[in-house]
């Protein structure tokens, strides 16, 4: 089915291919839900996996994305009619990598697949520290945040975010997230975060978690 062959055309790095198929797709009456969600996200969930075993590398998971990009902007006018509609399974999330780490690979990811998944993502970008995720937070409202780190010594860093929340009173107005290659499950329940994003494709399904435990509290 032309969805298996979007979610393989973007394992393979085919850039014309995947909008080719998300065209017809679309053309054939197939949902641009269905194509996000079986083609899309069932690809990148390969990558995924693919790239946390050692089986491919960046440049491949970057070729990957950019066939996802270019699927996605196929999509996105008949995604943006239903979205008013889907409302409640979206939400914000504020990213970005912190203070003294210089690496965005694995946070670009987070921010492609969930865009793809729907949600405003607001990147802050690499070396953020902890006052400008509470700039953003306060500027944007999101329900999540998210933080990356790929190092030890940037690591503690995710703490001081986590303090400087928690000064402005913001603290318990959001649900943090953290991921990246010196992050684990054990970290972040010893430090009060509230999920472990062990990967891209994972960070999607934490997220929406995460948003519905804000608007279940907040209502």
């Amino acid at each position: 089915m032309v969805k298996e062959k979007i979610a393989e055309a973007l394992i393979n790095g085919d850039v014309e291919k995947g909008k080719e198929l998300a065209k017809q797709a679309l053309d054939e009456g197939v949902s641009a839900k269905e194509v996000l969600d079986e083609g899309v996200l069932s690809g990148m969930e390969v990558i995924g996996e693919r790239f946390k075993n050692f089986e491919v590398y960046i440049p491949e998971v970057l070729q990957s994305a950019a066939v996802m990009n270019e699927v996605m902007e196929v999509l996105k006018p008949a995604l943006a009619e239903i979205e008013e509609g889907e409302s409640s399974t979206k939400g914000t999330v504020v990213l970005g990598t912190v203070e003294g780490d210089m690496h965005d690979i694995g946070k670009n990811l987070v921010a492609l697949m969930l865009e793809g998944a729907g949600f405003k993502v607001v990147d802050i970008g690499i070396d953020q520290p902890a006052s400008k995720f509470v700039e953003a937070v306060e500027k944007e409202k999101p329900q999540v945040v998210g933080m990356s780190a790929l190092l030890t010594t940037t690591a503690p860093k995710i703490l001081e975010v986590e303090e400087a929340l928690k000064k402005a009173n913001l603290r318990d107005k959001v649900k943090t997230m953290a991921g990246g290659a010196v992050i684990d499950q054990d970290f972040v329940d010893k430090n009060g975060v509230d999920a472990y994003g062990p990967s891209a494709t994972a960070a999607i399904e934490i997220t929406q978690k995460l948003v519905s435990e804000v608007k279940n509290n907040a209502s």
